[in-house]
């Protein structure tokens, strides 16, 4: 399988098939044609010694600094070794992959003025999976993501540490072994690299990919929870959502119809109690506007994924070329829609709790057995799992405020306004393990609850997912680790999100 990059038209769905297919990349001529007429025009540049921002001029407010001809091509190393000053622990080794994929899609735009060997090789790079050790923090957002992508780049030239074939290596030595040269940056191309957004949206992909997967997840446990508590399934009627005109809210009430037809454990309304609890009733509600938060981040990222972001940008029209100093590395369209996200799934997070409450509280769960122990007062049960949930969501709380309200002046105050955008991702990314883990412990108890309540009477969908999920956690006969139960169930759930 190929995945073919124009710069123009690369989506979410693509780069989910791209990691899970183990697909190489490949660009069309249309795309490398633009490249070459991008590159003219640095070249055209340099022999007329104009002046243009960095590629004969230093950087930030080194920008009125003029550099000599013969240094050019210092210059950019120079600035890919002096901005490589990330710290913390790497990103995920998905991230940086699809950073170097969507870093090459935003050069295929032919804006950027790069040759057509740095083209080659990330394309290598990528194909190979040789993939650049990134450190997670130091990006303000803006001049883009410049400490990350500085380390991307490290490792196109020889000089930063990969993951390789399970291991971390030198760059350079693989590149020894593989017989491939390390990359010699020519003018504009170290700015080419790392004025851009990639580090944020490539989290943000991954966090966007993830976030959709475990919302969907989160309806068949929702489901089993709602028959451990002979939830009512009245308030799921297509009549009363159609009503208030949210097609997400829409969507997921029926499937969660979809997922509890069948079953007898359901209950209509007045038969046992006439409206349940929010947690049960309101579930297409809260759900399904976090389906509305994901669709607005899900366009905001495919708008970023395909869009020429750094600086200074080329552009040929009309026999003019022009050359333009802007701001499109700055990242805060994506910082807000990352925020965004952040709260999305933290609310999927904070109604699971709920309802993973209602199953161990015994005023609440309709005759279950208190944290459903299976000998109550010798055996604790679910008690503290409920504790790790509610401290969990306590803590999304904290990640959900906005980094994107933030702002510190840099480049002796030339950078005067930044996204922290990369901030938010990667915040994000903590609150979707966070609520995985919700939402494992919700799995883990809903099984437990739907064996008191006889799972021969369970709907056949949700029956399949409890014989599921039993092949890798056990049934809870006495007191255990549970927390080998939650890591085994939100492991099953992340996998989950790429290989369905």
């Amino acid at each position: 399988m190929v995945l073919q990059l124009t710069g123009n038209d690369l989506t979410i769905a693509e780069i989910k098939n791209f990691l899970n297919e183990r697909e190489t990349v490949e660009i069309t001529d249309e795309a490398l044609q633009r490249v070459k007429q991008s590159r003219a025009t640095v070249e055209d540049i340099i022999a007329n010694k104009k002046t243009v921002y960095g590629i004969t001029t230093g950087f930030g407010l080194f920008s009125d600094i003029r550099i000599d001809q013969g240094e050019y091509e210092q210059l950019q190393t120079n600035l890919i070794r002096s901005h490589a000053c990330g710290v913390g622990k790497p990103f995920g080794e998905e991230v940086s992959l699809v950073m170097m994929v969507l870093r090459l899609n935003t050069l295929l735009k032919g804006h950027s003025g790069t040759t057509v060997e740095l083209i080659d090789q990330l394309i290598y790079f990528i194909n190979q999976r040789i993939i650049p050790v990134i450190p997670q923090q130091g990006s303000l957002g803006a001049s883009g993501d410049l400490a990350p992508l500085a380390h991307l780049a490290l490792a196109l030239i020889g000089e930063g540490n990969v993951f390789y074939q399970g291991e971390e290596v030198d760059s350079r030595h693989v590149l020894s072994n593989l017989n491939r040269q390390p990359l010699q940056l020519q003018a504009k191309e170290g700015l080419a690299l790392i004025n851009g957004t990639q580090a944020m949206t490539a989290q943000g992909v991954i966090n966007y990919i993830e976030a959709e997967d475990l919302a969907l997840q989160a309806e068949w446990i929702a489901a089993l929870t709602h028959q451990a508590l002979n939830g009512i399934t009245d308030a799921y009627n297509e009549n009363v959502h159609k009503v208030r005109n949210f097609d997400e809210q829409t969507a997921v009430a029926a499937r969660m119809l979809d997922w509890l037809d069948g079953s007898q454990l359901t209950t209509r309304q007045g038969e046992i109690r006439v409206q349940d609890a929010y947690s049960l009733r309101c579930i297409p509600q809260i759900h399904g506007a976090s389906f509305q938060v994901f669709n607005y981040v899900k366009e905001k990222l495919e708008f970023e994924m395909n869009a020429a972001n750094d600086n200074p940008l080329i552009f040929d029209e009309d026999d003019e070329t022009l050359v333009i100093s802007g701001g499109n590395f700055h990242g805060q369209p994506i910082a807000f829609a990352l925020d965004f996200l952040k709260i999305g799934v933290s609310e999927l997070g904070n109604v699971a709790e709920r309802r993973l409450e209602r199953l161990v509280n015994p005023q609440l769960n309709n005759g279950l057995p208190a944290f459903l122990s299976p000998q109550p007062g010798l055996q604790s049960g679910a008690m503290i799992m409920q504790y790790a949930a509610a401290s969990l969501v306590s803590e999304n709380k904290t990640l959900a405020h906005p980094a994107s309200v933030d702002s510190i002046p840099s480049s002796a105050n030339q950078e005067d306004h930044v996204s922290m955008g990369t901030i938010a991702s990667r915040h994000g990314y903590n609150i979707i393990e966070n609520t995985r883990s919700v939402i494992a412990i919700e799995c883990i108890i809903a099984l437990q609850a739907v064996e008191h309540k006889d799972i021969e009477k369970l709907s056949p969908k949700t029956r399949a997912k409890y014989d599921e999920l039993r092949h890798i956690i056990p049934t809870i006969t006495e007191d255990r680790q549970f927390h080998k139960d939650i890591a085994a169930v939100a492991q099953h759930l992340r996998d989950r999100a790429y290989n369905a």
